[in-house]
């Protein structure tokens, strides 16, 4: 059994592949912010509930990680990556010793781009370049279905280019944890966007709207696993409830659900 996990600004995500390619199982927390030890922690209890929920021995599975950023040929430390708590540290090594297994590791966009160019939507094609907007910017290129690495591991990073074309209204840009300013990332990812629109409408949708999409999303977290336990067999009382009460309500008992399950921790 092989497991992928995505690991992003916002949420971690762990699927397991079986050997003739089916999903058997998915999962997603959110990501703890800030906290490079949190990560790591975060990153091997998925994996270990993953194996006890297949029914496998822990440490059979293969485990492969696609994460922000790319790992120093020279000294085997992340940098680039948009998650900063992550730069500076030996990650593929730290979680390899929480794992207690090889792990192969590599960028995210470059992981999202291969696989498009092997059965999704850029199958067949010569040259590739696939594009990642969420936390922040990043790129992939794959050439005849392997990935284009450059000599720093960067080869498809475009967010960290200057903004092409700036208007006078537009320089010299919000500052980019990169260290510079104007960067293509503090104008189109899910901050950027965030920035902008407080300073166009006054209104912090990190304080207002996030809350509520984080809301929708935990819920919808929690309705999917939900959904997975009852096809399975475990007809839960409250779910059953929930689904012949409509979308509404389903989000209503998720969201009531998934305030229960903070509370309790």
């Amino acid at each position: 059994m092989r497991l992928g996990v995505d690991l992003g600004g916002t949420k971690i995500e762990i699927v397991a592949i079986d050997g003739s390619g089916g999903e058997r199982f998915r999962h997603r927390v959110a990501t703890p912010q800030g906290d490079y030890e949190a990560t790591l922690d975060a990153i091997a209890t998925l994996v270990r509930e993953t194996e006890r929920s297949l029914g496998v021995a822990q440490g059979s599975c293969t485990i492969g990680v696609g994460t922000p950023g790319s790992l120093s040929a020279a000294t085997g430390l992340l940098r680039n990556s948009n998650s900063v708590c992550l730069n500076g540290h030996p990650f593929k090594r730290d979680l390899e010793a929480r794992v207690a297994r090889e792990i192969r590791m590599s960028n995210d966009a470059n992981c999202f781009a291969v696989s498009e160019a092997q059965d999704g939507a850029a199958a067949g094609a010569h040259v590739v370049l696939g594009v990642i907007l969420g936390t922040g910017v990043g790129g992939g290129i794959v050439v005849d279905g392997v990935p284009l690495d450059g000599h720093n591991g960067i080869a498809g990073e475009w967010g960290h280019n200057p903004l092409p074309w700036p208007r006078d209204d537009e320089r010299p840009g919000a500052a980019c944890y990169c260290g510079r300013e104007g960067c293509i990332e503090t104008f189109v990812s899910g901050p950027a966007f965030e920035r902008d629109h407080l300073a166009r409408t006054g209104r912090d949708t990190s304080r207002i709207a996030w809350y509520e999409c984080l809301a929708h999303w935990k819920a919808a977290v929690f309705l999917e696993n939900m959904w997975k336990r009852f096809l399975a067999g475990d007809r839960d009382d409250d779910f059953a409830r929930a689904m012949e009460a409509g979308v509404p309500a389903k989000l209503a008992a998720a969201e009531a659900a998934a305030a229960r399950d903070d509370a309790a921790r």
